[in-house]
């Protein structure tokens, strides 16, 4: 028995070749081999964890893949060099060179090593997800899908935009379905001085009350708010909730259509700009001249 294992260890300490000073045999070819197979083995279990992690927390499938792409090559990269110690090779060298073009590349992928940073934040924060209401940079949109790069945002007159993750993480972001949906709308109106305010002021509370009604949202009252007395009318506002912020213009027409018909109704005036012209005596008579000339 005490043959065998000796011919065996023989056998595997039997050098194949070299690389420079150092004897490359079976038994290091072996141990390598059992490195890069265990690389492999923990990527795959560290992928199946992430895997079942993100898809929790709501991950877009597209995005659990890109992520779990850049773990298995990070494995496998740290599992070959593992390997490659273990055989003796001097690694020095190749890492120095390794960092040199790792700084070059990173010089180059500054801007997307910065949006994958952001992405996987946003992925792990969730405080933005698929499905919400957002404002980035001036523009309403909602968010479809959220990739480790970019995320794909559609705006209310149906474009398409491919939003840096960059842009979440950095400029202020409103999330209108942050915490829920409620959303609450403004219309103003003007009225003229001569109205009966009580009367308007019911007319308003009765068309916010029949808007609220037809909405989940009835558990917070509308406002009625008399905002300030301008030149040309006295101005009022109606506030309203609602609880899908992405239809609110459609629910805004809705309830400046029905203020509309109420005050046709009860003749209420809405006010409209208006300018007065005074002319001084000289050039009243002579309008008043001609005027009695073109009549003679």
């Amino acid at each position: 028995m005490l043959d065998v294992l000796v011919a065996v260890r023989s056998v595997l300490d039997t050098v194949l070749f070299r690389i420079g000073d150092t004897p490359i045999s079976i038994s290091t070819i072996i141990t390598a081999v059992l490195v890069i197979l265990a690389a492999f083995w923990v990527s795959r279990a560290i992928r199946r964890l992430i895997d079942r992690g993100l898809t929790r927390r709501g991950a877009k499938p597209g995005a659990i893949g890109t992520i779990n792409g850049l773990i298995h090559y990070a494995v496998l990269f740290t599992g070959f060099g593992v390997a490659l110690g273990t055989t003796g090779i001097d690694l020095t060298a190749l890492f120095a060179a390794g960092a040199i073009f790792a700084v070059g590349i990173g010089f180059a992928m500054q801007s997307i090593a910065q949006n994958f940073v952001a992405g996987v934040i946003l992925l792990a924060e969730r405080s933005i997800k698929p499905g919400d209401v957002l404002e980035v940079e001036g523009k309403v949109v909602k968010l479809l899908e959220m990739g480790v790069r970019a995320s794909i945002a559609r705006t209310r007159d149906g474009e398409d935009l491919i939003v840096p993750n960059s842009t979440l993480i950095q400029t202020t972001v409103k999330n209108y379905t942050l915490r829920n949906s409620a959303f609450r709308i403004r219309v103003p109106v003007g009225v003229v001085y001569r109205s009966d305010m009580a009367l308007v002021k019911r007319t308003l509370t009765d068309v916010a009350h029949a808007m609220t009604a037809k909405l989940p949202m009835s558990d917070r009252d509308p406002q009625i708010i008399l905002t300030s007395f301008g030149d040309n009318a006295v101005q009022w506002e109606v506030a309203v909730w609602i609880d899908d912020p992405w239809a609110w213009r459609l629910a805004a027409s809705e309830l400046s259509q029905a203020i509309w018909f109420a005050f046709q109704k009860l003749d209420i005036v809405i006010a409209f700009p208006q300018l007065d012209v005074h002319f001084d005596p000289p050039i009243q008579d002579s309008i008043g001249r001609l005027a009695t000339g073109r009549a003679a």
